[in-house]
Formats: C-alpha cells, structure tokens, sequence
C-alpha cells in the first residue's frame, strides 16, 4: 500500500470519528425525522379531508348535553326555534337538522329546536267562545289549544243540560255577565274550571191547584219542573188522572224546590165552592 491510500484512509478515519461528521449525521436523522413526521400530518389529513361523518341523534337530550358531544365530534349545534311542550323541561331538543343518521362533514352547523322554560300565554280574547256553549265542544277546542277542562260543580238553568255558566282560572272568574275579563293571560298546560247548566235543583212555584181539572194540574205540575206523585180518588190510590182537584200536597207556595213530588187529591165532580 503506498503512502497516498495510508494518508486516504486514516483522513477518513478521522474524518468518521470527528465532531463535523456526528453533527452531519444528527443533522440529516433530523432531516429525515421530520420528513416523515409531515408526510404522516398530511397523508392523516388527506384522508381525513371531506371525510362524511354520521349524525347521532340528539332528539329529547339535553341541549347542553347535546353541545358538548357535538364538539367533540366536530359539529356545532345552533338552536334554530324553542317551543313550549306540556309537561316537559326547558332546553331539551325536539327536532334537529339535519336528521339522525345524516352523513355529514366536519364542522357541519347542526340546527336544533329545543323546548322552552317558560310556557306561552293565550289572552282570554283568543280563546274560542266558551259562554253558554256545550261543555263537551269547548273542552276540545281547549284541548288543541293544550289547555285542560275540568267541572267544578252544576246550577240549575232553563235551557239545555251542559252547557256553560261561569268558568274559573287559579280560582277567580275569568267569565263575567257572559263577557270574558280582558286582560287575562291563560298558560298552556294550565286547567279552567267550569260551572255548567243543569235542568234540577233549581226553585219553583207551585200554584194553588184546587178547583183545576186532573188534565189542567198535571199540566201546571209539569211546566214547573215539578213531578206527579199519588192519585187519589175519594180517598182511593188510583193510576189516571181524572176528576177535580180538591186538595194537594204540598200546598200551594212561592218557593219550592224542582223535582217535588205533588200528590192530588181528586173527586169526579166539581166541588161546589169553584166558581
């Protein structure tokens, strides 16, 4: 071997084993690393880049809830409307957009609607007409209107049976003289009491009887929503009205109660002291 390559060999040598060569060589390691560390960021978000995720559903979950796994999952959630739903609480969703299962980007706008806190108010002049109406059609008008009827007693009317006399909210009257109180706001949700007609119990008169035709009593009897009781005939129980009236019970009065019972007391012939 000549001078020349013993000279070569031993500069490498050295060369390899110098602080220049271990710092050239850490140099280019770092070089490499971070190569590949940028080709691995970008091939992740190559692949990922237009990914389509599925939606979950979030329908009758809290909004708050509903928020926090939405961001998680890269999607924001936007409260689009509220509505009040009876019985239930305040914030939790009830309709999204769009729809569970839906295949959508990241960072997709997710619109909700939630429920509200607080129940929406109906002005008393909004409401169908309730006065002197059947109780039955108005209790499902109110019903669509998420408002609850409930009876709270009966009085006595001379028209139909059911329909509507005074109607009562949190315990006051809401109805007046037949007009409705302005100013009165009804929640949702809420319930009305209502007084209805009903064809007894109320108060009568029952006129003085005697002297009339068995026909002419029973006629008076009945206009005056009051009922026939006993039949008798000189003293015998009979089943016909027939004859005249000579007595009756209860007597004649200005105030007595419908559905009394009024017996008479009949004889064939006219008594001698009717005119």
């Amino acid at each position: 071997m000549s001078n020349e390559n013993k000279i070569t060999f031993s500069g490498l040598i050295k060369f390899l084993t110098s602080k220049v060569f271990y710092k050239n060589l850490l140099l280019i390691i770092l070089f490499y690393i971070l190569f590949a560390i940028i080709i691995l960021l970008w091939l992740k978000f190559y692949t990922h880049h237009g990914q389509k995720l599925e939606l979950p559903d979030y329908n009758n979950v809290p909004y708050t809830e509903a928020a926090k796994d939405a961001k998680k999952r890269k999607f924001e959630l936007i409260v689009d409307d509220s509505i009040y739903v009876v019985g239930m609480k305040g914030g939790i969703i009830r309709d999204q957009n769009p729809k569970k299962g839906s295949k959508v980007k990241e960072n997709r706008k997710i619109y909700v609607v939630v429920s509200k806190y607080n129940p929406d108010k109906i002005k008393i002049e909004d409401l169908p007409s309730l006065y002197g109406r059947n109780y039955e059609t108005k209790k499902k008008e109110l019903s669509l209107l998420d408002i609850n009827s409930r009876i709270l007693g009966y009085e006595y009317d001379k028209g139909d049976p059911n329909y509507i006399l005074k109607v009562y909210y949190k315990g006051k009257p809401i109805i007046v003289d037949g007009k409705p109180v302005s100013g009165i706001e009804i929640e949702k949700g809420s319930t009305l009491d209502f007084i209805l007609s009903k064809q007894s119990g109320g108060i009568t008169d029952l006129p003085n009887l005697r002297c009339m035709s068995a026909s002419q009593a029973l006629f008076m009897i009945e206009s005056r929503h009051l009922l026939l009781g006993s039949l008798y005939l000189n003293d015998n129980l009979i089943t016909d009205p027939t004859g005249y009236v000579v007595d009756q019970s209860p007597t004649a009065s200005d105030a007595i109660p419908m559905d009394t019972e009024v017996d008479l007391f009949l004889q064939a012939e006219l008594p001698e002291d009717c005119n």
